[in-house]
């Protein structure tokens, strides 16, 4: 998660989809795919809770 703490995980993220092509300075596409990737295992994991707790 990119915050100001400036951490690792943040640091790496902000590298990651840096681009100088663009007028934001960011990659719109590598942030899009970084985002859905994230989502993805939010549902993912989401399914699992849910699954649990109907299986109780």
């Amino acid at each position: 998660m990119i915050d100001e703490t400036g951490t690792d995980d943040a640091r790496e993220i902000e590298r990651w989809i840096a681009s100088d092509d663009s007028p934001v300075g960011i990659d719109a596409k590598k942030t899009h795919v970084l985002i859905l990737q994230k989502l993805i295992r939010i549902e993912e994991r989401l399914t699992r809770l849910e699954q649990a707790l109907t299986d109780d």
